[in-house]
């Protein structure tokens, strides 16, 4: 199949997400999950001429989708080296930041990558396929305690010590290379009906891991908070509890840990103002055209006068 802009992501909450960004003609603006480019297609739709937009992503296959646009920047980079590649850029302040947290649909039905559990794949999961340990590197090589910490945190497993035991008792035998593997070793331990949410779990949870992504969402976001000017937007989507909690932790509170900071007179201090209090969910008319989309959360908070 040719993969296309439109076939490799179709875009979730596009309009509500980039309406969230209060578009100023002439600003600076990142998209710091390009994928298939459609949000930042929008973005550059509304944008004068004198506007910026700069787009990251670390997957090489996401460079097919590069707007030919004088306007726009490729970044072949993990969004948490923002700071650096503005720095690089001459960028000292930026008027919006969009973030679609999604895993796109060309992830999911690339049949090499081992995202999905639809096929029997190696075990790769790397969003970055230039460096880092793959999938297959954490299930033979992680300690048993290692594992079971990884799949309770990031996959939210009640049974995560029975799994890692599994992992463990597998792999003494055969190294676990493919996503078949993974998907045997597993047989019995969960129930019926739960199963296909459970295994989603596990699959998210490695992931999260190989690709190193709360630590990553955490700096960016971090470096997005200094890099935005007053009166600057977030425009942020997220899927799972763990992403959406450091996000509206950090529109809260300024940090990811939701510590709010007072200042002498009691009162919180916290470089951003949240635009809705109440997270923007897709349509039914998009749910029905893109059931991915069903799960995703959108929270927009803007820059306060520091």
């Amino acid at each position: 199949m040719i993969r296309t802009a439109e076939t490799y992501h179709v875009s979730v909450l596009l309009n509500e997400s980039v309406d969230g960004l209060a578009i100023q003609p002439d600003g600076v603006y990142v998209d710091v999950t390009f994928g298939g480019g459609g949000h930042s297609r929008e973005i550059l739709r509304r944008l004068g001429d004198g506007g910026r937009l700069f787009g990251f992503d670390q997957d090489a296959d996401a460079e097919q989708n590069i707007v030919n646009d004088d306007r726009f920047t490729f970044v072949r980079s993990n969004f948490r080296y923002i700071s650096n590649w503005m720095r690089y850029y001459g960028v000292e302040q930026i008027d919006g930041l969009i973030a679609d947290l999604g895993v796109s649909s060309h992830h999911f039905d690339d049949e090499t990558r081992g995202f999905s559990f639809r096929f029997d794949a190696p075990l790769d999961m790397r969003m970055n396929k230039r460096a880092g340990v793959t999938a297959a590197d954490v299930l033979n090589d992680y300690s048993e305690e290692q594992l079971a910490d990884i799949f309770y945190i990031y996959g939210e497993l009640k049974n995560a010590r029975r799994i890692a035991a599994a992992v463990v008792k597998s792999r003494s035998r055969q190294r676990i290379e493919t996503t078949g593997q993974l998907l045997d070793l597993t047989n019995g331990l969960f129930a019926p009906m739960t199963e296909k949410k459970e295994v989603t779990k596990l699959f998210q949870a490695l992931r999260i891991e190989v690709n190193h992504e709360m630590e990553a969402l955490k700096e960016m976001l971090a470096d997005a908070c200094r890099l935005l000017r007053s009166g600057g937007r977030l425009s942020i989507i997220t899927y799972h509890s763990l992403e959406d909690r450091i996000v509206k932790n950090m529109m809260r509170s300024g940090n990811a840990e939701g510590k709010v900071e007072q200042d002498f007179f009691g009162r919180a201090k916290t470089p951003l103002h949240i635009i809705n209090n109440k997270v923007i969910t897709p349509s039914d008319e998009e749910l029905q055209a893109n059931p991915r989309s069903r799960s995703a959360k959108l929270r927009i908070a803007e820059k306060t006068e520091q």
